[in-house]
């Protein structure tokens, strides 16, 4: 559904996206990431053909952005950081109006917009004016804006900065439900725990290239080593060091608990299981150590310093 090849836009003497690659299957979730100024607004508005590249190529729900930028901006609902509402306008006649923008028949704008605005919760403020709502409000008043179309992808900026905890949870909700409905979605966000809960793959991006890529989990294992698993005890271990497996590592213990690494848990766990018992520990629990895209991301940067003179985007 997005196909990028060695994509570039530079500004003068600033390179704000550099040889980028991207593959985005349908029903798929990318979270792209990357500290302020790293290219990622420079990146959708390029997928969005608003932005022509300097270099390489992109392709959105199978048009050339540049070629065929009339086909792609059809084709996406893009969810801006900045939303460009009218204010003046209540929000029944501002989603109509975007319907007739996309060429939408009366019916289809009015149950369309209907929806949306019910889903959102904001059905009840139809014939307020859009300047008298709050930035949540705003905030979902423009996705329902960017979904009006029904687009096959979705580009969305920040989806729910100034949302209070129920409406972002509801905004979530909506995410996961329109990638099941085999519609592709790029996320640009700084919160890492939305991102490892919706994305399927995540892109990290600094001065304008992507530095890791992958799934969450993969990036994990790549970044953070074996995963980590604790063993809870019934009993104090009194300062004696449990006998392990040789391909177990030992990373750290206490009074009643261990933690170690080992790259088959699937094997290692349940003999690791049988030693303990057989040395006369009473298992209360063993769970995985818990790892966050946070770690990765904090890691992925504290790798990769900043070159000399960078420019923010």
């Amino acid at each position: 559904m997005i196909l990028t090849h060695d994509l570039g836009k530079r500004f003068n003497n600033f390179q704000a996206v550099d040889q980028l690659n991207l593959k985005i299957d349908p029903g798929e979730v990318l979270a792209l990431l990357g500290p302020n100024g790293a290219g990622k607004t420079t990146t959708i508005r390029m997928l969005c053909s608003i932005l022509i590249p300097s270099s390489g190529w992109a392709r959105v729900a199978d048009f050339d952005t540049v070629r065929q930028a009339n086909r792609v901006r059809a084709s996406v609902g893009v969810l801006t950081e900045h939303h460009g509402l009218y204010n003046r306008m209540p929000a029944g006649e501002y989603l109509d109006f975007f319907g007739q923008i996309y060429d939408l028949q009366a019916g289809t704008r009015k149950q369309r917009s209907q929806r949306l605005l019910e889903d959102f919760g904001l059905s009840s403020t139809v014939k307020q004016p859009i300047g008298e709502y709050s930035k949540g409000m705003r905030q979902k008043l423009a996705l329902a804006r960017a979904l009006l179309h029904n687009p096959p992808v979705l580009l969305l900026d920040e989806p729910t900065s100034a949302m209070d905890p129920e409406s972002a949870r509801l905004v979530r909700d909506a995410i996961r439900t329109l990638r099941s409905q085999e519609r592709t979605i790029v996320i640009c966000t700084h919160n890492l725990a939305e991102a490892e809960e919706l994305a399927d793959h995540i892109a990290i991006i600094r001065q304008g290239k992507i530095i890791a890529q992958g799934t969450p989990e993969a990036l994990k294992e790549r970044l953070l080593g074996p995963a980590e698993y604790e063993i809870r005890l019934a009993s104090h271990l009194n300062g004696q060091k449990p006998g392990l497996p040789a391909d177990v590592r030992l990373t750290a213990y206490g009074s009643d608990w261990i933690r170690f690494q080992t790259g088959e848990p699937k094997r290692t766990n349940p003999i690791l299981l049988e030693n303990l018992i057989e040395q006369g520990f009473a298992i209360v629990s063993l769970q995985q150590v818990p790892r966050s895209l946070e770690q990765v991301y904090l890691q992925v940067i504290a790798n990769t310093q900043p070159a000399e003179g960078a420019h923010a985007e």
